[in-house]
């Protein structure tokens, strides 16, 4: 699959440098380890976070600039790394889906970096664009529904968007059948050791939980 960053998001983020982590490996319901790491971590940020400082953390805090650099409300659209922590601190416990999209959002969490997570089999096309949402534009996030994202970062295939900062699209979700899995690292920050070092956090989750048989990253920006 080939990456492009497109000239709008270059604009707003010169900066911008990427991970695309791809695997073969096998889907489950509930992994109880995964989620053991999982509590351990929460624990970790509610000694050390608030919901204020948790914007500090250089994904996140990079994550805000753009949107408001693209024309939308942090505030009300949050990137889905800080909207996990968040609930984190608010005591709330976050959403069981399977194992795969668990372990991507411990990832996500642990990092700061908004990661959009694929069933790689269902794109349309060789290529992913990463731009800017347009007015109008039809997107089905996952379990909300059709919403607004005009200003939004957001990945498209070959017809139409696939993956933003705060929801990705129903169309490309993965499920317990998912097999082929491709996840995107969104490193606003430009810190490429970071975004590597999530990379590589990623595939070390994979072969604990996922029974991992292949798998790599690209950087790209």
């Amino acid at each position: 699959m080939k990456i492009i960053v497109s000239e709008e998001i270059e604009r707003v983020c010169p900066g911008f440098v990427g991970a695309a982590v791809e695997a073969r490996c096998s889907n489950s319901a509930y992994c109880a380890p995964l989620w053991e790491e999982i509590h351990a971590l929460g624990e970790q940020y509610r000694q050390t976070l608030t919901t204020e400082s948790l914007k500090q953390m250089s994904g996140i805090e990079a994550t805000r600039k753009v949107y408001k650099a693209c024309g939308k409300d942090p505030s009300r659209y949050r990137p889905a790394s800080e909207a996990l922590i968040r609930r984190i601190l608010q005591g709330k416990p976050l959403y069981q889906i399977d194992t795969l999209v668990d372990l991507i959002n411990l990832a996500s969490i642990a990092y700061g970096y908004s990661i959009g997570g694929f069933d790689a089999d269902k794109f349309v096309g060789d290529t992913l664009t990463l731009g800017i949402g347009r007015a109008g534009e039809p997107y089905e996030g996952i379990g909300r529904g059709m919403i607004n994202i005009e200003g939004l970062p957001v990945y498209r295939d070959a017809i139409g968007g696939v993956g933003t900062p705060t929801s990705d699209h129903e169309r490309t979700k993965i499920t317990i059948h998912t097999t082929h899995l491709m996840v995107l690292i969104n490193g606003y920050d430009g810190k490429e050791d970071n975004v590597r070092a999530n990379a590589d956090f990623i595939l070390q989750l994979l072969r604990r939980h996922c029974d991992m048989v292949e798998g790599s990253y690209t950087i790209y920006r």
